[in-house]
């Protein structure tokens, strides 16, 4: 494995850590470098079931051949940074044009808790023409969060996974979700609050400086996705002279209360399921469920109740299907409206032992584990951590009902679909909200019309707080930028000449 630290680039990194010269009697501070090592080895089974087709199985194992892999180490408080020590798992695409090398870009994965390990490839190299494109110039960094993958976690028993019986959620079920969910809470930061207190996207982010100073980068370019988006914020905010070009596809917002996200996120589902059902009243002749989008909501709200009324249970599902699973098709991206119309138009009318075939497509996987070798993806621990060490709501359970019966009121089409705003109550861990400021440097927030994971609103608010450019993506599809060859051949313009154009189509609907 080759490293690009030069002595320039040393001394650079000794200066950005508050280091000076030794001398007698003088505190050196040691600048972190990467401890490079062989690459994990994948079956194809394996390489397959991390979303490669067959056909591209070959191209993702000439690419792991040039994927170079360490870890870094970090503090794991960066407040003592004389005491215990984790590490951090890091990959580098070397650039293909060495000649012309333009720097480096670090990808910034979803969650949290979302592994960036193998996104060099996974998200650049491999996924279309457009984005490989990127790799020419640039080094393409990938990495795995404290508390992800192959960088050091910990791991927690999950909290309550729903209610235990299908139909509308009683206040008594609700209040036992509840209770156990604070029994988890506490149970979890307290299995070792040293680490999980650290869980945190500003201490993710001096993590990923750490990274930048080991590979002697003087700037890093970021390209961030969904959760990533918030971690490229906080990295920007922090070390503005160190962060070159920044992309953030599907912005979260400039604040943490889970409260307030599960609020805005739900009306963006049922504003969009006026545009489904729109779709669907186009195509009544295949669907059946009426000719305007008025007729379809009735149509869908009508499932909603009859289901939670009468759940049906069928012997080739693992859950009964109720109002919660007619609000979850109600509420699918335009990708899937054509699936999730002829499953809708299958639930009027199914009455046999099994369930119907769009129906059982749609509704009946079930999580299986992971095949021997499988890189770990996503870890939940992480994901729970960051989320409740920096939500300020921790509702009490008499606010976390109000709120989800309101929700209930409002949104009849597809509110069933969520729970209460309960996640973090009980967490014992102080809030430790990321720092977010504004400055000059180039930034462009890619923020989807349509969709709800990211509502389109949080990256208007996201820009009044730290500034940039917006780039508006026509469609509803979560982080979609870099899947459409049109929009990924922008995004590559835009590390290279730092222009970009307004906006681009993004996916759409299937017919």
């Amino acid at each position: 494995m080759t490293n690009r630290t030069s002595l320039a680039a040393l001394t650079l990194a000794l200066t950005a850590l508050g280091a000076q010269p030794s001398a007698a009697g003088a505190t050196t501070v040691s600048s972190p470098s990467v401890s490079w090592k062989s690459c994990p080895t994948y079956s194809d089974e394996v390489i397959r079931s991390l979303g490669v087709t067959q056909d591209h199985v070959a191209n993702f194992r000439t690419l792991m051949k040039r994927l170079e892999c360490g870890t870094v180490s970090a503090p794991l408080n960066h407040d003592d940074p004389g005491g215990p020590k984790i590490d951090i798992a890091v990959t580098r695409l070397a650039a293909s044009d060495e000649d012309h090398r333009l720097g480096t870009v670090a990808i910034l994965p979803g969650g949290p808790g979302g592994s960036g390990y193998l996104d060099p490839i996974l998200r650049a190299a491999l996924r279309n023409d457009e984005m490989a494109e990127l790799n020419e110039r640039y080094d393409i960094i990938g990495f795995d969060p404290r508390g992800v993958g192959y960088s050091t976690k910990v791991i927690c028993e999950p909290g309550p996974r729903g209610p235990d019986k299908p139909g509308p959620l009683t206040k008594e079920s609700a209040r036992k979700i509840y209770d156990a969910q604070v029994a988890a809470n506490l149970k979890c930061a307290n299995s070792d609050p040293d680490f999980l207190r650290q869980l945190t996207t500003d201490t993710v982010a001096r993590d990923l400086d750490r990274v930048r100073t080991a590979l002697g980068d003087r700037t890093l370019n970021l390209l961030g996705f969904s959760w990533g988006t918030y971690l490229g914020a906080a990295y920007r905010s922090l070390f503005p002279m160190h962060t070159g070009r920044v992309f953030l596809d599907s912005p979260a917002p400039p604040w943490t209360r889970f409260d307030r996200h599960i609020e805005e996120s739900a009306a963006a589902v049922e504003r969009n399921f006026g545009r489904m059902a729109t779709w669907l009243a186009r195509r009544e002749a295949i669907y059946g469920l009426g000719t305007t989008a008025t007729q379809v909501r009735e149509q869908v709200v009508k499932l909603v109740t009859t289901y939670d009324k009468n759940p049906k249970t069928y012997t080739d599902l693992p859950q009964p299907i109720d109002g919660s699973a007619v609000a979850n098709l109600a509420g699918r991206n335009s990708t899937e409206w054509a699936r999730a119309g002829k499953a809708l138009s299958e639930l009027r009318t199914a009455n046999a032992t099994t369930a119907p075939p769009t129906v059982k497509e749609l509704l009946g996987a079930q999580m299986r584990a992971p095949l021997p070798g499988t890189p770990e993806m996503t870890n939940m621990t992480m994901n729970w951590a960051v989320t409740c060490n920096e939500d300020g709501s921790r509702p009490s359970f008499d606010t976390a009902w109000h709120d989800y019966q309101r929700l209930q009121k409002r949104l009849p089409a597809t509110g069933r679909s969520w729970g209460t705003t309960a996640l973090c109550s009980g967490w014992p861990l102080p809030v430790r909200q990321a720092t977010l400021k504004r400055n000059g440097g180039s930034l462009v927030l890619a923020a989807h019309l349509y969709e709800y994971m990211s509502v389109y609103d949080w990256a208007l608010q996201t820009r009044r707080v730290i500034g940039g450019t917006v780039y508006k993506v026509a469609d509803d599809v979560h982080v979609s930028t870099t899947k459409v060859p049109e929009c990924a051949a922008e995004v590559v313009k835009y590390f290279e000449t730092g222009r970009i154009d307004a906006g681009c189509p993004g996916l759409k609907p299937a017919s």
